[in-house]
């Protein structure tokens, strides 16, 4: 099942900087092991802000569940999930 995540990543302003860089270096490491292992379709940043939209391919919403906040930076995160299905008018043969 295909899921759109937006992800807004709000690191507390006085957080240590070497803290913050080490959470993002955990992410993402976690994010590219999720993208190879198909998990994690697509991964677009938002221009001009701290985010991302992203496809992730979950067998249903506690995988997501599961998947989303085992992300480091999860607890920073404003997260908005939006369930997908195909469209009947798309012209592609699969979700890929």
């Amino acid at each position: 099942m295909l899921f759109q995540v937006e992800m807004t990543v709000r690191l507390p302003h006085d957080m240590p900087t070497e803290m913050a860089d080490e959470l993002k270096r955990v992410e993402r490491e976690k994010a590219q092991a999720l993208q190879r292992s198909g998990v994690w379709r697509h991964l677009w940043r938002v221009a001009g802000h701290y985010g991302n939209v992203s496809i992730l391919d979950c067998a249903d919403v506690q995988q997501l569940h599961d998947t989303i906040s085992s992300l480091p930076l999860f607890p920073y995160m404003e997260i908005k999930v939006t369930p997908l299905c195909r469209h009947p008018s798309s012209i592609h043969d699969d979700d890929r």
